[in-house]
């Protein structure tokens, strides 16, 4: 009689293999909805102004709610994930978002748009917290970081050839070349959605402790507190630069594009080299640190710009400080994802993401408005503002860092 032992389980080179196909599948579902994304943002706001026929103040107003709901709901979203699985949740979300930008198409009053865009705000909220719990299932927690590198080079790369597209779409500027931005973009969260289907599935994880435990971390919670103030970095190229460079600098318009270009390759090209060298906690905190330190030389090579009268020296001083503002852009992506993976439960990623993602709405939603007022309103002495603000919240980072490792093993 012969006896059979247990099934062995899978061996190294096959779980690398595994690991290799997964990321390549996070990668490709995030490059596919990336276009979609470029087209759309280079695009809604004149779609929703021209064709609908919103005032600036409607849009402005609309978008604010639709993020503001989505804030809400990436929690108890991310919570969705844990419990019944990230993979799942990710691609209902995708499809959802799919939805809600083909729901734009059929605008055609003030609370429909609000309608939409809080729908919108909610799928892609949550959408982005179900990937993130999807990337910490499938990705051992040692390479988390550099994957997630690797996708933000994704995004932007992404977001690159979808704003080429909605350039066209600009140039024709009719209400045909508009829809299909719109439909591109709904397909290419279909896309995402079937890529992200291909992925292995995520076992649920039981519930234990309090149902939404985030809410309750205080140190978590100042540390997105945190990161949110250093992300109001993120409307200085897409709005406060522009119109600096209109109202303070003698420096030519079209400057804006090759600014946005200067980020969009310096991410491309160094992210992942950066992410890597993070490994912990610590080398977070630190690279968090140096990132406020970088953005404030950005913000006060922004303000140089401002001196004299040679356009051509005005553009030199403003492509110095957009690299600047890329390469602290990226210390502050290395060290705030290292840190927001580490310190989320292994039970809890995809409510911990959620709720550290909220960050970027926050950004979203009042940045324009507290860096319009600093810099646009104050000038040279705005910008240094702006970046005292950054070197005050990435050096409070290694305090909150070190007080949520205490909190969450316990130690005093």
């Amino acid at each position: 009689m012969t006896t059979t032992g247990p099934t062995p389980g899978p061996t190294p080179r096959s779980t690398t293999a595994s690991r290799r196909s997964s990321r390549r599948l996070l990668v490709q579902a995030q490059l596919a909805n990336s276009i979609g994304d470029g087209a759309y943002l280079v695009t809604s706001a004149l779609y929703f102004a021209r064709i609908v026929g919103l005032s600036a103040t409607e849009i402005g107003l609309g978008l604010t709610l639709g993020w503001a709901v989505g804030t809400v709901a990436g929690v108890p979203l991310g919570h969705l994930a844990d419990r019944r699985g990230p993979r799942g949740v990710a691609v209902l979300l995708a499809l959802s978002t799919a939805v809600a930008v083909m729901s734009f198409l059929f605008v055609r009053s003030f609370a429909l748009f609000v309608l939409a865009a809080c729908l919108y705000g909610t799928a892609q909220t949550g959408l982005s917290a179900a990937r993130q719990a999807l990337l910490a299932g499938l990705i051992e927690p040692g390479k988390r970081t550099e994957v997630r590198a690797v996708l933000q080079s994704t995004i932007n790369g992404g977001l690159a050839m979808g704003a080429t597209l909605g350039g066209f779409a600009l140039h024709v500027d009719s209400r045909e070349a508009y829809l299909t931005v719109f439909a591109v973009d709904a397909v290419s969260f279909l896309v995402a959605a079937l890529l992200l289907l291909r992925l292995p599935a995520v076992a649920p994880v039981p519930a234990a402790g309090p149902k939404l435990a985030v809410l309750r971390d205080r140190p978590y919670a100042v540390i997105t507190l945190i990161n949110a103030v250093m992300l109001f970095y993120m409307p200085l190229l897409s709005l406060i630069v522009p119109l600096w460079i209109v109202q303070r600098t003698t420096a030519p318009t079209w400057l804006v594009s090759a600014l946005l270009l200067v980020n969009t390759v310096s991410v491309l090209l160094f992210q992942v080299r950066i992410a890597r060298r993070v490994r912990g906690l610590a080398d977070a905190s630190r690279s968090v640190r140096y990132a406020g330190l970088v953005m404030l030389a950005a913000c006060a090579v922004f303000a140089m710009s401002a001196i004299g009268s040679s356009a051509w020296l005005a553009g030199l001083i403003l492509l110095a400080a957009a690299g600047l503002q890329a390469y602290g852009e990226m210390l502050l992506g290395a060290g705030a994802w290292e840190i927001g993976f580490t310190l989320a439960p292994a039970d809890k990623q995809g409510q911990y993401q959620g709720f550290f993602g909220t960050g970027m709405a926050v950004a979203r939603m009042l940045g324009p408005v507290v860096l319009t007022t600093l810099v646009i309103g104050g000038g040279t002495l705005g910008w240094l503002l702006v970046g005292g603000l950054f070197v005050a919240a990435g050096a409070a980072m290694t305090p909150a860092v070190s007080w949520a490792t205490r909190n969450r093993y316990g130690l005093t």
